[in-house]
């Protein structure tokens, strides 16, 4: 059992003072994904819905990293520590994924909603002492991402979008186009069981044939029948409850500063005027293609590097 040294002891317990959630070292062994990244530490964060593990280095202005499904903190390895040279970067699991805990579902699924996993990531960010925070999210994290800017504006001081339009557009802008080139966000919002068995099949078979540390890395998590529960529940939370949400707040736009990014070589930009529809959501908004599919933060991460360190420092 991991046993807390007496830093870790009085951290917690300040924590608790002020009504902080509580940050503990990450129990040795726990995924072990340090090895993705050099100079990180392990934490996990116990916040008022989740536990959330996370890794984190740096120093400078606050920085949350989110990844999409169904990877994990891990699909930021090749720009965490480039953006840990400039800036304190926090890069947690999102709430039923990876190491993180797995909620019961809440009625209308409301567990898995973008409003639950954005206060998550609000009280791991206070964990660390930081109020306000720069936001870059890929797929569902870039999602959280802008439900955080919506829900908690004075949080939010810069939000990066990586290869997303807002979910509301998508379901109420069905297309051909669209159901073809992601089937996925019918097919997992059936009930449960059925989705899940699929998926079980599909990443034990994928899990034969992995070859590469990353993939084999978030096939550890992603196979595991909690996990891919988790998964379906947060495109259920999708497609119900976080369609409520993104309705009640039609009019309202992001404040701070928006970047969207998105791969030229997958069906995104192909399909979506991208940028044109995030300008209809934000304030101020700017936006480029890039030469990579849709996990540009991997595919072409020197590109994404090269568009965000200027926006992070305007």
């Amino acid at each position: 059992m991991h046993s807390l040294n007496r830093r870790e002891v009085l951290q917690m317990a300040a924590a608790l003072a002020v009504g902080a959630p509580a940050l503990a070292a990450q129990p040795a062994g726990a995924g072990n994904t340090l090895r993705f990244f050099p100079g990180f530490k392990s934490a996990i964060v116990r916040t008022s819905g989740a536990e959330i593990n996370l890794v984190h280095a740096g120093s400078g202005p606050p920085l949350l990293l989110m990844h999409g499904a169904p990877q994990t903190h891990v699909s930021m390895r090749l720009i965490a520590p480039e953006l840990a040279k400039d800036y304190t970067v926090i890069v947690p699991d999102l709430r039923g994924y990876g190491e993180s805990s797995k909620p019961p579902d809440g009625e209308n699924h409301a567990n898995y909603s973008k409003r639950a996993m954005a206060l998550d990531q609000v009280e791991v960010m206070k964990s660390f002492g930081f109020d306000r925070f720069a936001v870059v999210g890929h797929d569902r994290g870039g999602r959280v991402g802008h439900r955080l800017a919506l829900d908690h504006p004075d949080k939010v001081t810069r939000l990066a979008v990586l290869d997303i339009v807002p979910t509301h557009y998508l379901y109420t802008h069905v297309t051909i186009a669209f159901i073809q080139a992601y089937f996925h966000w019918f097919n997992y919002v059936r009930p449960a069981p059925g989705p899940e068995n699929d998926l079980k099949a599909q990443y034990e078979a994928q899990k034969a044939r992995a070859t590469a540390e990353n993939q084999i890395e978030y096939l550890r998590t992603s196979s595991l029948p909690e996990n891919i529960h988790a998964m379906c529940e947060d495109y259920r939370a999708g497609a119900s409850i976080d369609l409520k949400h993104d309705e009640a707040d039609l009019n309202k736009k992001v404040a701070c500063p928006l970047l969207t990014l998105w791969g030229l070589k997958g069906p995104m930009g192909r399909i979506y005027d991208v940028l044109a529809i995030w300008k209809g959501k934000g304030v101020t908004v700017t936006g480029k293609g890039l030469a990579g599919g849709h996990n540009i933060q991997e595919d072409v991460p020197e590109e994404v590097l090269a568009e965000l360190r200027p926006f992070l420092k305007a």
